[in-house]
């Protein structure tokens, strides 16, 4: 045997490896899936069970609170009072000036001069406006010249009467000469006072040339500009003087609101009137009614009113749209609760009474008149009962409630009532 050839068995260890199967490589990462698994399992446990834990252990601590009296459900009340409450008659109403005036000339001319502010409050008989003068001025002195030519012919119509009477005595002369003096006496009576008449109505003339102010007012925008000429028979003012001081309110309230107010309005009672803005919410001035209309509207049921405010700081505006309301008058000694207390369904009005055992039942009510947020509860409760007003969606016939009563204070430790004023009375 040659030396140098290699033998079966080493020929074997120098064939090269072959490589892994393939199933082995996916076995492999089927391995690392299911660990994979297995830790999300794992973690899922965990939180699952520490959750269950939590759980437990919050129900044991309500629970233990509950014993100690916790589990009550808490609501905020109100105790129904005696009291007084308005009855007013709501209706819409604008602003009106009680005295609008449009300033025109009377006289045709140049405008000389304006004498005032766009929106400037000018007071009755201040100088306004200046037309000018002259062409009536002249006319003033032609009648005085006319006057003073006639009436040198008056008198001495007069002189020539009274010596026509003397002759007529003597029988000097007819009488028809002695009646026809006296009749040209009396025709220039007529002519002096023509002339005179003439005077008055130049004087007149210049008096129109100096317009002033007919009220106490605030002027608007200037509607003819120095240097126009103004006619008497012009369409358009020269401007307009609104009255803010005072100034009315009407608005219109339904016939069936009308018998009560005109009892109290023909007894001579002082009815108050409130503006409010348009939202309703801001009271803008007080007032007084001052008339009430002379007829009802058929189209709509309506009657009118006219109120009367001061409007000292010019507060109402003409044309202001506002919401009035009418005192008509002041229920007193009735028994009140706000109107959160109140609840509603298809079948009754009711509140939910709190009993002395600090649990509720349903006392259905009867509600009155409903203003500034209060309540007049004509049966049902009595003052000093209370009733809840906030948190009545968690509770039903009988549930246990601690109650916190609106304006008072509760004793230290217990944030619920002690029954009602009525209720103590009894257990006494």
């Amino acid at each position: 045997m040659n030396p140098q050839t290699p033998t079966v068995n080493e020929e074997k260890d120098l064939r090269p490896s072959p490589p892994p199967p393939e199933h082995e490589g996916r076995s492999s990462s089927r391995v690392w899936i299911w660990l994979l698994v297995l830790i999300l399992v794992a973690g899922g446990a965990y939180y699952w069970y520490s959750r269950r834990a939590r759980n437990t252990a919050s129900q044991a601590a309500a629970t233990a609170q509950t014993k100690r009296g916790g589990g009550l459900v808490q609501v905020v009340g109100a105790r129904a009072t005696r009291g007084n409450i308005p009855v007013y008659v709501t209706a819409l109403g604008a602003v009106t000036p009680i005295y609008t005036v449009t300033v025109k000339s009377r006289v045709d001319g140049e405008l000389m001069q304006v004498n005032y502010r766009e929106g400037q409050i000018v007071q009755k008989g201040d100088l306004l406006v200046q037309i000018d003068p002259r062409p009536y001025q002249v006319q003033l002195e032609q009648a005085e010249g006319q006057l003073i030519h006639d009436d040198a012919l008056l008198k001495n119509a007069r002189i020539d009467l009274e010596r026509y009477k003397t002759l007529w005595a003597q029988d000097a002369i007819p009488q028809q000469q002695l009646a026809t003096q006296e009749a040209t006496v009396t025709q220039y009576e007529g002519t002096v006072k023509t002339d005179q008449a003439q005077i008055d109505n130049a004087k007149l003339q210049l008096v129109y040339c100096r317009i002033t102010s007919p009220i106490t007012g605030r002027i608007g925008l200037r509607l003819v500009d120095p240097g126009n000429i103004v006619h008497a028979s012009d369409t358009n003012g020269l401007l307009v003087i609104t009255q803010l001081q005072p100034i009315s309110v009407i608005f219109t309230i339904a016939e069936d609101s009308l018998p009560p107010v005109m009892k109290k309005y023909r007894a001579g009672a002082h009815l108050e009137v409130d503006a409010f803005d348009r939202s309703n919410n801001t009271k803008i001035a007080q007032g007084t009614l001052l008339t009430i209309d002379n007829q009802i509207d058929q189209t709509t049921g309506t009657v009118k009113l006219r109120a009367v405010f001061p409007n000292t700081n010019n507060s109402l505006f003409p044309s202001q749209f506002v919401n009035a309301r009418l005192l008509v008058e002041e229920k007193t000694g009735v028994t009140l609760l706000p109107n959160a207390a109140i609840q509603r369904n298809t079948q009754a009005t009711y509140v939910f009474f709190v009993k002395p055992d600090h649990s509720v039942t349903i006392h259905q009510v009867t509600q009155g008149i409903v203003e500034d947020g209060q309540s007049e509860i004509l049966t049902g409760v009595s003052p000093g009962d209370v009733a809840v007003t906030e948190g009545v969606d968690k509770l039903q016939e009988g549930t246990k409630v601690g109650v916190t009563i609106e304006g008072e204070t509760p004793a230290p430790g217990r944030g619920r009532s002690r029954g009602t004023t009525a209720s103590k009375r009894k257990a006494s």
